[in-house]
């Protein structure tokens, strides 16, 4: 016969009716198992950290990031390289096709000067595009990691940056927060900079939040 209302069932220990012990009901709308940690924490130091709506994800190791951060230089020094070239070999085209011709007047043996117009516009046009590029090349990271919450260096290595509160992307604010940082660490000669990226070494958490992740609120996980 079955046992009173009330008392444990044989082999389980637990009142019937009652939840398991460990049972969290908000656990399914927060994405990470029953029984298991709360949003945020990290599992005894074994590079996984539970986010909200993500569940239990690994994080990016510093080799990774260190990876993708020189994969990003790279291809963005390539970018650069490439549109220099360009812009020389265009200036050197137009000053062969309008070179400039000088003249001394016999009589008066002044100078004068004629043609290299195109050329002249040609360097003018070259240096607009050469900030353009700058501007970009400079809000690259920003722009990457707040629409996608990674650059491409990032995307080949399959990590993503991703707010620790809710496991979306950064957006542009807590982007921007994360990108300024080490470039105004910049300023300092470079120390700041270099500081800053290295600051995940001195995270105690075990979560490798930088100063800059702390202060947007992000994370770097491997998908």
């Amino acid at each position: 016969p079955p046992p009173p209302q009330g008392q444990p069932q044989p082999g389980y220990g637990y009142p019937q009716g009652q939840p398991q012990p460990g049972y969290d009901p908000n656990a399914a709308a927060y994405g990470y198992p029953q029984g298991g940690q709360a949003p945020g924490t990290i599992q005894a130091n074994n590079g996984y950290i539970n986010i909200p709506y993500l569940g239990t994800v690994q994080l990016a190791t510093m080799g990774q990031r260190f990876l993708a951060r020189l994969l990003d230089g790279v291809i963005l020094g390539v970018v650069y390289m490439i549109v220099m070239f360009a812009g020389v070999a265009g200036m050197v085209g137009l000053a062969e096709s309008d070179p400039v011709e000088c003249n001394v007047d016999p009589v008066t043996g002044m100078t004068s000067c004629s043609g290299g117009e195109a050329a002249l516009g040609g360097v003018a046009a070259f240096f607009v595009v050469v900030a353009i590029m700058s501007v970009l090349l400079l809000v690259y990271e920003w722009l990457m990691i707040s629409l996608k919450g990674a650059t491409l260096g990032k995307m080949a290595l399959g990590l993503k940056v991703v707010k620790e509160a809710d496991g979306q992307v950064p957006g542009l604010g807590a982007g921007f927060i994360r990108y300024i940082i080490p470039v105004v660490g910049s300023f300092l000669c470079g120390i700041g900079q270099i500081l800053v990226y290295l600051s995940p070494f001195f995270d105690s958490s075990g979560k490798l939040q930088g100063w800059h992740d702390r202060a947007a609120g992000t994370v770097v996980t491997k998908k």
